[in-house]
């Protein structure tokens, strides 16, 4: 490949046993199955002209990009979850469940990957934004009249629900090692923004927490969502009130918490202001774990295929054409 003047800026998310990239063309899962081989899910990025659009414009390029990446992480991480399957299954069960999948019963079936990924989104948003609110309406309703104070509080028990939530997955192995692939993930990133050459060796020697992460979105919500929240425009007379205020009031929480991690990963460089990342590095102490040399190895190979995938397609010129030509349609 030609030398760089200034890296890529590349994105990517943990799955089940491996690890999905997305480049400027391409995403490209991989994951190890259990003989211990490596196998490859490349799917073409195809944005339509009004999303990337969306995409320029403050505030709604948080929602677009937010609901675009369940979108198509669903994908990678349903092709994880079934090759874990699929390893784990008897060659009569394997003839079952394909007959089982050709009847398209399923929910998965009927709505489309995508859509199940948006869905599952949106309704963990909802739990995660509704039940802190209704447990501080209930616990201290009349403990005190400051809906400032109230807010604060409701985002103190957000905090604990997702960090008690978080724990308790961790501790379950298949999440466990969901989390150490997501260290993975990020120590090839950090390689690579380097200039490291990727190898097991060299990409160990980085840190498990990045700056871009999602995890650190996450906690921006809680706390963009209190500063709203507080907002004397946006005060409430009763629960119901104060329930639906926060439903109508999720998109601006999104939008405005996707422009703080923009603005956190571009100021992580100035000392006095690098301080602003550090509640998303502290949370993704949770989300990642150390990873095994043959975890990073996996998540090289997916990082190197998708910029392998990359510049081919730019040889060509990206035509629409060309992108489907330059994959291997064994491999998606």
């Amino acid at each position: 490949m030609p030398e760089q003047s200034a890296p890529t800026i590349y994105g990517g998310q943990a799955v089940i046993e491996g690890v999905m990239f997305g480049g400027k063309y391409v995403n490209v899962t991989a994951v190890r199955r259990k003989t211990g081989e490596i196998s490859f899910l490349e799917v073409p990025k195809e944005d339509k002209a009004w999303v990337k659009r969306l995409r320029k414009i403050p505030l709604i390029r948080g929602i677009v990009s937010i609901v675009d990446s369940s979108a198509k992480g669903s994908k990678h991480l349903n092709y994880s979850a079934e090759a874990m399957a699929d390893d784990e299954m008897e060659p009569e069960e394997r003839a079952k469940q394909k007959e089982k999948e050709e009847s398209g019963f399923s929910l998965t079936m009927l709505l489309g990957v995508a859509v199940v990924g948006v869905l599952s989104f949106i309704v963990g948003k909802l739990i995660f934004t509704l039940v802190p609110a209704l447990l501080e309406q209930y616990l201290f309703q009349h403990a005190f009249a400051s809906q400032t104070l109230h807010s604060l509080i409701e985002g103190v028990i957000k905090i604990v629900l997702l960090l008690g939530y978080l724990w308790l997955m961790s501790q379950t192995p298949v999440i466990k090692r969901l989390f150490q692939y997501h260290g993975a993930e990020h120590k090839v990133i950090s390689a690579y923004e380097a200039g490291e050459e990727l190898t097991p060796a060299n990409v160990q020697k980085y840190s498990r927490l990045h700056y871009r992460c999602g995890s650190s979105f996450i906690i921006l919500t809680v706390i963009v969502g209190v500063i709203i929240y507080s907002l004397p425009i946006f005060s409430w007379d009763s629960l119901w009130e104060r329930v639906y205020i926060r439903v109508l009031l999720l998109p601006l929480v999104i939008g405005l918490s996707f422009e703080m991690l923009r603005f956190t990963n571009a100021v992580r460089d100035i000392p006095l202001l690098r301080f602003l990342g550090y509640p998303g590095l502290w949370l993704q102490l949770l989300t990642t774990k150390e990873p095994s040399d043959d975890q990073v190895e996996v998540s090289i190979a997916s990082f190197n295929r998708m910029r392998e995938l990359d510049a081919q397609l730019e040889q060509v010129g990206v035509l629409e054409t060309s992108v489907s030509s330059a994959l291997d349609p064994l491999k998606g």
